[in-house]
């Protein structure tokens, strides 16, 4: 049994995403905690094993996991029969491994700096900025019509994560916005987040 501990209406609403898209909700249990929010309701809950006490993460036989791209690697690895990666040591599982590091290293916190109106050259040097992170993403969606080719992927999952939460830095380009739409329309997605409403209720009722 994993164990992923979860906060309703966080980033790790694209960990349950992909365990409802991967059909595995059978091997891994769902702890809702809380977590400190941008508006100050919230706070770190002693129940959560992450070392910062964010979310996601993912405890497997006693280990703790954090990070969705390190999750994403790790369950997709486990479980290389759902088809929401390709096969570990293939090519193609490099390119997949590759879009979760940039994730990580590059598009989100370039997503963030614009959105706080930060810049800096030391910023610029090391990881651009977000209009050369979405012209990436462009030239992979020409190929697409997904991140990785023709299927859908836990990439796609990941990527579209800040556009979805955020509309309004979505750039405006149709090409990305109908991708970030038709991740949403998904219904793994749509499932996800009417059961995230449910438990966000739980939780401010208990607050």
């Amino acid at each position: 049994m994993l164990t992923l501990y979860h906060s309703p209406e966080s980033r790790s609403v694209a960990i349950l995403s992909l365990i409802e898209e991967m059909g595995i909700q059978d091997w891994v249990e769902v702890r809702t905690v809380t977590i400190p929010r941008m508006d100050g309701s919230g706070g770190r809950d002693p129940a959560n094993p992450h070392p910062e006490g964010k979310v996601p993460a993912l405890v497997h036989d006693g280990v703790v996991l954090t990070e969705r791209a390190a999750i994403i690697l790790h369950l997709t690895s486990l479980f290389p029969d759902r088809a929401m990666a390709p096969k570990v040591g293939t090519p193609e599982w490099g390119a997949f491994a590759t879009w979760m590091a940039w994730y990580q290293g590059v598009l989100e916190p370039a997503f963030i700096l614009e959105g706080a109106g930060v810049s800096h050259p030391w910023l610029t040097a090391a990881i651009r900025d977000h209009k050369t992170a979405a012209a990436r993403l462009r030239a992979a969606l020409e190929k697409g019509p997904w991140i990785m080719g023709e299927a859908f992927s836990a990439a796609d999952i990941l990527l579209h994560g800040p556009y979805a939460w955020f509309p309004e830095g979505t750039p405006d380009d149709p090409l990305i916005r109908d991708w970030v739409d038709r991740c949403k329309a998904r219904a793994a997605s749509a499932k996800v987040r009417a059961e995230d409403a449910q438990r966000m209720e739980a939780l401010r009722a208990a607050a």
